[in-house]
């Protein structure tokens, strides 16, 4: 089997980081594994295995020809049977399925807002389908809109997956005090919704001024994120919430905190929480995606609706005043990632998969 993953950028995100994953699982498993980076690369970069092959397209444009044909290139000379372009790096691949019919692509769908997607990028999407041999989504919830508004009969449920080998160096230092800091890795965009984070971290700071909030995460350097900035001195938690930006030594950064957050109001199963799960954190996350699957409240977690900021509040001060509890929660959600989300049962899944197409 011979299996090439497609992605936008290699910067630090949910559907780059499952492009690395599959990549890599996949070179110890099948004859042949690659994957492709359409328009820029990233940290990510350091984390793909040397015996995964690897190509920058250089793509500049949505309608690009000549890295349609380079791509077209590199499948051949590989003898490539599929193409799974993540979330919207499918357009590259189905202008390589014209050009090359005989290729066969899985699509990978990340993103937990596909449902509302705009009606322009949704015509487009329903005409590329009738051209998948398969879909693979990452919740329920968009297995069924994908069973119902495209045009694939194939869709199957693989949760998202990781491992906890790192071969990153760890470099990133937090800020605040040891034993005190809550973290939350998530990208700078709307769907993560830190405007909740920060009207919780300003609750506690009134109470708990010493625990700390960190935000790790690329920042598009958009309306969003500079209104994000805005509200942290607007509402005094300069000293409170420390920013980082995109950072690839995120095992690292994960070990430096006591408490592991999302606010989302959209999911679909987000990386983040299984690495915090595979860490032994205690994490607080709202009710969205697949989060609810994994988090069982107050046994492995708490998990709380969107925007309940007391609530979500409450749960923080929980385990901020109870090392039992963190640590037992910790323990129980590595349990859980363990039990689901293994590296080793999700590819034997996929792979069985693949072989029905």
């Amino acid at each position: 089997m011979r299996i090439v993953q497609i992605i936008d950028s290699l910067e630090v995100g949910g559907a780059e980081k499952m492009a690395i994953n599959y990549a890599n699982a996949l070179s110890k498993r099948i004859a042949f594994t690659g994957l492709v980076s359409t328009r820029a690369e990233g940290h990510l970069k350091s984390q793909l295995s040397d015996s995964v092959s690897y190509l920058f397209l250089r793509k500049t444009k949505t309608l690009d020809f000549s890295a349609a044909f380079r791509l077209k290139k590199y499948c051949k000379t590989n003898q490539v049977e599929f193409l799974q372009p993540h979330s919207s790096s499918y357009f590259i691949a189905l202008l390589v399925k014209l050009i090359h019919p005989k290729i066969q692509i899985i699509w990978h769908d990340h993103n937990g807002l596909s449902e509302f997607i705009s009606t322009q990028k949704s015509l487009v999407l329903k005409i590329a389908s009738f051209f998948f041999s398969g879909i693979i989504v990452v919740n329920y919830k968009l297995k069924d809109w994908a069973e119902k508004e495209l045009n694939c009969p194939k869709v199957v449920y693989l949760p998202n997956f990781t491992n906890e080998v790192s071969m990153v160096k760890a470099e990133t230092i937090l800020k605040g005090s040891y034993g005190k800091r809550i973290l939350c890795l998530a990208n700078l965009r709307d769907q993560k919704n830190h405007f909740m984070l920060l009207d919780v971290a300003a609750k506690i700071k009134a109470s708990h001024p010493d625990w700390t909030f960190h935000l790790v995460g690329k920042d598009f350097e958009d309306d969003y994120s500079k209104a994000v900035y805005e509200a942290i001195a607007r509402k005094g938690l300069t000293d409170t919430v420390f920013v980082y930006g995109s950072k690839n030594d995120v095992v690292s950064i994960i070990n430096q905190c006591e408490i592991a957050i999302l606010t989302s109001k959209s999911e679909g199963l987000p990386v983040a929480l299984i690495e915090y799960g595979l860490a032994k954190k205690p994490v607080v996350a709202t009710n969205v995606g697949e989060i609810p699957l994994i988090l069982k409240n107050s046994s492995n977690g708490f998990i709380v609706g969107v925007n309940e900021v007391d609530a979500f509040k409450d749960s923080l001060l929980a385990l901020i005043n109870s090392e039992v509890l963190r640590e037992q929660f910790g323990k129980a959600l590595h349990q859980t990632i363990q039990e689901n989300h293994s590296e080793e049962g999700v590819i034997t899944q996929y792979l069985n998969w693949i072989k029905g197409l």
